[in-house]
């Protein structure tokens, strides 16, 4: 019986793979978006603050103000309406859940950016 789970479950997942991002990158959502019988692309912007699930029910909340109200949208990963995950930037974060974002205004909001090791570090490690 799990095989035959197993073979669904492979079959919902995206062919290009899942894209590589995690907890407090900035990302640029690409969703595909009906109107009639046309179709276009309208991206969301924001800060991922969750991912929950894994395989093909995987999930992420990307978070971003507008107009002075917060707005959260949940993404499948595996959605055929998602057209393109960009990254932005990554951000450092100690934390799996980034809920507390919800109660911060202004900078408060602002997370700190992720540091590329120097050359002279990375050579001393190795």
């Amino acid at each position: 019986m799990s095989k035959v789970l197993d073979k669904i479950r492979q079959e919902q997942l995206k062919k290009g793979g899942t894209p590589v991002f995690s907890i407090g990158d900035s990302v640029r959502v690409h969703v595909k978006i009906k109107e009639g019988d046309k179709e276009r692309v309208q991206v969301f912007a924001g800060t991922v603050i969750a991912r929950n699930g894994s395989g093909s029910t995987e999930t992420f909340t990307v978070r971003r103000i507008s107009y002075g109200e917060g707005v959260e949208r949940i993404f499948p990963i595996n959605m055929p309406g998602v057209a393109k995950i960009e990254v932005e930037k990554s951000n450092r974060v100690r934390r799996a859940k980034l809920y507390y974002l919800r109660k911060l205004t202004g900078k408060a909001t602002k997370l700190d950016e992720e540091v590329e090791p120097t050359a002279h570090l990375a050579a001393t490690k190795a």
